[in-house]
């Protein structure tokens, strides 16, 4: 019988078995060659992460504050008499000494009081020289003797208050200082007590600080500390603690304290504001990590370690933190293998590749 188009056709069964030797043989084929089997080749991932060995080391319990400058010496001098100011020997930023004549106030009426008494007393003077030579030649008694010594003693006392009164003219400086301000010009009038001149001294800066009284304690005069001024960003001054408040103030229960600072080239100006370090204790052989490497879950801190390839968490617990890291009183102990990048990135049992 003659073969037709029907009987050509595979049926479904001989078609699936010829796919499936099909799928062996070039599975063989790609076996026989050397490539891999994505299915065995298949491994588990691992994080790559950045480990740090725990050692004991020192950290600083420091408490920073903000303070503000002050002047060593400030001071407004006022005039002691009434008068016109006949004129002024100085300028702005001019620097003084102690007892420097810094300006003058008309006391021409004062001038003539004065002169009158050094005139009587220099006469009471040669009087009282005659005197004793004729007491000496028994010419006279000695109670006109003593007479004229006790008009000697008047005169010096009407000769120095004269000089006191002519000497309220002259504005002197009470210290070595720098003219900040001058508030009146040569030829105005200006009434007793009427300030005129603001000096400064800024060789030495006070910082005045409030201190917390949890804090206090740990301060003693004397205590060295670190001072930041804003202006100055990139400088750390050093200062001394120079005086503690005794008393508390009432408003904020914080106690004042002055810490002093060097300022020779007067580089700090009064009003700055600087924020003072203040060492309260130091702290050897203890456990201290990176801040970062902490993380807060649910409340609870935690770090990963890493042990043999796998990453195993540790809840911990802090105390004090110095700058960018924080002491660990429990969690960890020395010789642990800390992660301190990648660490946000795995959990408990996760395989990491120390880089």
């Amino acid at each position: 019988m003659p073969f037709t188009a029907k009987d050509l056709q595979p049926s479904a069964m001989m078609f699936t078995l010829l796919c499936l030797a099909c799928l062996w043989f070039l599975s063989s084929c790609s076996n026989q060659t050397g490539e891999a089997n994505p299915i065995e080749s298949s491994q588990p991932r691992r994080i790559n992460v950045l480990v740090q060995e725990i050692i004991p080391v020192t950290v600083r319990d420091v408490v920073l504050l903000p303070g503000v400058a002050h002047a060593w010496f400030e001071v407004r001098l006022a005039s002691e008499t009434s008068g016109r100011v006949e004129k002024l020997l100085v300028r702005e930023g001019s620097e003084v000494s102690k007892d420097q004549v810094l300006g003058h106030i008309d006391v021409t009426p004062l001038s003539a009081g004065l002169t009158r008494a050094r005139s009587a007393f220099e006469l009471l003077e040669e009087q009282l020289r005659r005197r004793e030579n004729l007491f000496q030649e028994r010419i006279i008694s000695e109670e006109e003797l003593d007479r004229v010594r006790a008009e000697k003693v008047q005169a010096r006392e009407v000769l120095r208050q004269a000089e006191i009164e002519y000497n309220r003219g002259l504005v002197r400086a009470p210290s070595k200082a720098r003219v900040n301000t001058l508030l009146v010009e040569a030829g105005e009038f200006v009434d007793r007590g009427e300030v005129m001149i603001e000096l400064v001294n800024i060789e030495k800066i006070k910082f005045q600080v409030q201190v917390p009284e949890m804090d206090v304690r740990f301060l003693k005069t004397g205590q060295p500390v670190q001072v930041m001024v804003d202006a100055y960003q990139d400088q750390l001054f050093a200062g001394t603690v120079d005086f503690i408040s005794f008393k508390a103030d009432q408003s904020t229960n914080t106690f004042r304290t002055q810490v002093v600072v060097d300022n020779p080239q007067a580089t700090i100006r009064p009003g700055m504001i600087a924020r003072v370090a203040f060492e309260r204790r130091v702290i050897s052989d203890t456990v201290a990590v990176p801040l970062s490497a902490l993380i807060d879950r649910g409340g609870e801190r935690l770090v990963y370690i890493e042990e043999d390839g796998v990453a195993w968490s540790r809840q911990v617990r802090i105390g004090i933190i110095e700058r960018d890291r924080v002491q660990i009183l429990e969690g960890l102990k020395p010789g642990d293998r800390l992660i301190i990048a990648g660490q946000r990135e795995v959990e408990d049992g996760t395989l990491v590749l120390v880089q």
